[in-house]
């Protein structure tokens, strides 16, 4: 009966390893192999999150903030990405100005498609305002109710309002701050507020709101205070980063393969309209764990068949692209080997350049003593204050620059 159940349980395992062997691939999967995927997917479907929305004030007065937004988004993200879990993240966005200017709110939803964010935000200007209160109340209520945010009860949510000047208590027709900030509340949002600049009555709302919000209030210069800092390794990285990204190779339908155009060109306005720190910001941060979903999106070919997600002969012809489609498949298959060794390679390349860029602006900002009032400091304590009720946990460090 034991020889019989043994039989058995051998025939299953077989058959089970046989089903997720990768046909088409020719790299070598065994029953070690099959079972460390089994895990990793397990693990990821169980790893940690993180979703965030930036609500910015993007009236005159804050050119210089809405600047250090642009230049060190990818640095927040990326120190958000140093959990030990390697947290998932998902980035959002609500622009406001007030009624009369050329728009009183605008959204960007939640997504893992960093590059696509930040294309959105590369479009944002400082323009409008001038005239006291803003349409903070509108900006708040569109982050807590109009943006996708997970419903799961272990996900890190959070909002960093951002701004000079007061909401408006006078617009009759507005949800007030403190209703709109219980609505976050029941949903698990966390409400912190950045005040730019030195307005008293800002402060005062502002420290009301992160108090109701159970968040922090912080204080920046106009400017935002954040480290500015360029180094001797950024356009190395900068330029590996664009290598990489033309290591991707996409598949799909063809409204899949539409919204695959729209995330290169996104990332291609990133890589010739930012700055080269910018860009060896993003470096850093797509090498990462958390980062692999912004470098490669979805239905990536090559990630997709080294892994052994999907098998190349058993693929739609309809869903290669056409500079595959030409191609034998055993041409193809050398394609996608010959990327998978050179992404691996500009990776490492990339994470060795990343340690020394760390170790280079840590030296530069100690040696300034601007770390401990700089926007990055900030908004890195409170992450990591706030995540560790979710389960993040995060070393003692400084923030990412």
């Amino acid at each position: 009966m034991k020889i019989k159940l043994l039989a058995i349980s051998v025939f299953a395992f077989t058959v089970l390893s046989v089903s997720l062997y990768p046909l088409n691939s020719g790299w070598n999967v065994n029953a070690k192999n099959v079972v460390r995927n089994l895990t990793q997917n397990n693990t990821h479907a169980q790893k940690n999150k993180i979703e965030v929305v930036f609500v910015l004030d993007t009236t005159g007065s804050m050119s210089g903030l809405i600047q250090a937004a642009k230049e060190k988004i990818w640095s927040i993200a990326t120190s958000m990405a140093s959990a030990e879990s390697s947290p998932e993240i998902k980035v959002g966005l609500v622009a406001y100005r007030d009624r009369g200017d050329a728009y009183v709110t605008k959204t960007v939803g939640l997504s893992q498609d960093l590059d696509s964010v930040y294309a959105k935000l590369m479009d944002f200007k400082a323009a409008g305002g001038g005239d006291g209160p803003e349409s903070v109340n509108k900006a708040l209520y569109d982050a807590v109710n109009n943006v996708s945010w997970s419903q799961a009860k272990g996900v890190y949510k959070v909002v960093f309002l951002v701004g000079d000047a007061p909401p408006h208590m006078d617009y009759r027709d507005d949800v007030k701050y403190p209703e709109i900030i219980k609505m976050a509340h029941d949903k698990g949002i966390v409400i912190n507020a950045i005040q730019s600049g030195n307005n008293q009555s800002t402060r005062k709302q502002w420290m009301h709101m992160a108090s109701l919000g159970q968040g922090e209030y912080f204080q920046v210069g106009q400017s935002g205070n954040a480290v500015a800092i360029h180094t001797p390794y950024d356009k190395k990285m900068a330029t590996l980063s664009k290598k990489l990204d033309d290591t991707r190779i996409y598949y799909g339908t063809k409204q899949e393969r539409e919204k695959q155009s729209a995330k290169v060109k996104a990332t291609d306005k990133m890589h010739s309209e930012s700055s080269l720190a910018t860009r060896a910001r993003r470096a850093e941060f797509n090498v990462q764990k958390s980062g692999k979903y912004n470098r490669l999106g979805k239905n990536e070919l090559v990630d997709d068949v080294v892994s052994g997600r999907i098998n190349l002969n058993s693929l739609d012809k309809d869903k290669l692209p056409a500079s595959m489609l030409a191609l034998p498949t055993i041409q193809q298959l050398k394609v996608i080997k010959e990327n998978a060794k050179l992404r691996s390679e500009l990776m490492q390349e990339i994470k060795d350049l990343s340690g020394k860029r760390k170790e280079y602006l840590n030296a530069e900002v100690n040696k300034s003593g601007a770390a401990e009032e700089s926007l990055d400091e900030k908004i890195y304590k409170t992450v990591r204050q706030q995540a560790a009720k979710k389960g993040l946990e995060y070393k003692e460090g400084s923030a990412a620059y």
